[in-house]
């Protein structure tokens, strides 16, 4: 049964993002809202809205380890194997502003959580966590991100298409709604799986959450990734992975503490530097390749260094 709520959840999630995102997207193509403002909020909160729902329902049930391990498996899946995967498909390449703004940006948000999360080791203090004013920090750090998104996104003009149609109006609130139905309930379904899941096979929650969590929660962001390297637009794949990252530890982490503290326990440290190797380790390979380009060994390179990180959880579980 554990099982089943856990891939339940994740169809759920799936099912319920892509809903959320084409009915919104039809609701503000009714107000007459650009497609760029549409690309910039809708579709980029749908396919976070996974990690999103997942957070907010472990958070709510005081399954922490889940809540953090999510965001930062998340980050480590992102990088490591969505662009691994995406690269080995079709080599990625790079734009100016990603390389020298937006990659530092993505790192410079899991240097500051890291220090935010590490209050014993810095303050002293009797326990480590993600306090609330942490949080509205990390939502601090979230809106500084979006206005320099809005001004490069009109300094470039619009960059995609976000749906292809306009559903009828009782058709588009109804996905709407029933997207955040399916998000709610299947965040709740993946957490109770993967909870039991842990406690059965004994497991820690927060290996759970590093791996079919974080790896379930980021399917909206390979296939995006994937489909767009197979259309030849590797740029949109870099910086979904990269714009989801920010996602993740801004908006996602900083949401969830704001609503309730997240406790953090030491080991996941290694998961923070696992992000920040990852995260440096994508900027330095955007040289190694032809014209800066991300290519198909270095995709391998990514690739494998999940699974010996996956082997490192599984033997340290």
């Amino acid at each position: 049964m554990s099982y089943v709520l856990l891939i339940s959840g994740l169809v759920l999630l799936i099912l319920g993002s892509n809903w959320l995102v084409d009915g919104a997207s039809s609701l503000a193509r009714r107000l007459n809202i650009s497609d760029l403002v549409i690309g910039l909020t809708v579709v980029a909160f749908g396919t976070s809205s996974p990690e999103l729902a997942v957070n907010l329902v472990a958070s709510f049930n005081g399954n922490t380890d889940i809540a953090i391990g999510n965001v930062l498996g998340s980050n480590i899946f992102n990088i490591l194997v969505i662009l691994g995967i995406t690269a080995m498909v079709m080599p990625i390449s790079v734009k100016n502003n990603t390389v020298w703004k937006e990659i530092p940006f993505s790192l410079l948000a899991i240097i500051v959580v890291a220090f935010m999360a590490n209050d014993v080791m810095i303050d002293g203090y009797p326990k480590n966590e993600i306090s609330r004013a942490d949080g509205f920090v990390l939502l601090g750090f979230f809106s500084i991100f979006m206005a320099y998104t809005f001004v490069l996104a009109k300094q470039s003009g619009p960059l995609m298409e976000t749906t292809q149609k306009i559903y009828r109006l009782p058709l588009a609130i109804a996905m709407v709604v029933f997207g955040l139905a399916g998000l709610v309930i299947g965040g709740q379904f993946l957490v109770d799986g993967a909870v039991d899941i842990a406690t059965r096979m004994g497991v820690s929650e927060s290996v759970i959450g590093l791996t079919i969590v974080a790896a379930g929660t980021s399917m909206p962001e390979l296939a995006t990734s994937i489909v767009a390297a197979i259309k030849k637009n590797s740029e949109i794949a870099i910086g979904n992975v990269v714009g989801s990252n920010i996602f993740n530890l801004f908006l996602i982490l900083g949401t969830s503490a704001s609503i309730k503290p997240l406790q953090f326990n030491d080991h996941s440290n290694i998961d923070i530097l696992v992000v920040m190797f990852a995260s440096i380790l994508m900027f330095l390979f955007v040289f190694t390749g032809q014209g800066r380009k991300i290519g198909r060994k270095e995709g391998i390179v990514l690739f494998l260094a999940y699974i010996g990180y996956t082997v490192h959880l599984l033997i340290n579980k």
